[in-house]
Order: C-alpha cells, then sequence, then structure tokens
C-alpha cells in the first residue's frame, strides 16, 4: 500500500514538473538575451573578445561565479561592452543574468 502511494505521489510530482508553467523570468531572459544580446554572444561566444564568452569555464576563469555576476555586467557594463540596464528594463538584467547562467551551466544547448 505504502509502495503504492509513493508511485502516486511521485508520478504526480513529475507530472507537475512538466506541466507547471514556465517562470516568466525563464521567458523574459531568454527573449531579453535575443534581442539585445545574441549580435555579440551567439550561442554564448563573443564575437569581439574571443575569450569573453558566455561559457562556464570562461565565466569562471574571469571571476565571474554566478547569475548576479552576469546581472551586474548586463546592467552596467565591462571593458569594451556598454551597459544595458535601460534596455533590459527593470528586472532585465537578472532575468538575462539567471538565463545565461543556466545555458553556461548547461553547456548552451542549440535551441
Amino acid at each position: 500500500m505504502l509502495r503504492r502511494l509513493l508511485s502516486l505521489l511521485l508520478c504526480l510530482a513529475a507530472a507537475l514538473v512538466v506541466l507547471w508553467p514556465q517562470p516568466a523570468w525563464a521567458a523574459d531572459g531568454a527573449q531579453l538575451f535575443e534581442n539585445h544580446c545574441v549580435g555579440c554572444h551567439i550561442n554564448g561566444g563573443n564575437i569581439i573578445r574571443r575569450g569573453k564568452t558566455l561559457k562556464l569555464a570562461a565565466l569562471q576563469r574571469n571571476g565571474i561565479d554566478g547569475p548576479e555576476d552576469i546581472a551586474a555586467i548586463a546592467a552596467g557594463g565591462i571593458g569594451q561592452m556598454s551597459g544595458y540596464a535601460e534596455a533590459l528594463g527593470e528586472g532585465g538584467p537578472a532575468a538575462v543574468g539567471l538565463w545565461v547562467w543556466q545555458q553556461a551551466e548547461a553547456g548552451w544547448p542549440k535551441g
């Protein structure tokens, strides 16, 4: 009886994960990246500075250790990159930072 109940609970949990709507920040982060960042950072690369990609190893090598660091750079800029705080809007840098970090952790899978 307990085994059947646990199995049912696991199935329900899996269904919730699949059916639950995608968080707004994820869609917003992806869309904002597509609108404002992909021109220089297609598939996590960098057409201006090859060593400053958005790949996980390059981010960590350059002292970027999480989505908050990426959000700060997206908002304020760094080096040759201008800041995009105004263009990304309220909450935009954080959404982009989190989305980019997730892509980096996943190896920038091709969509």
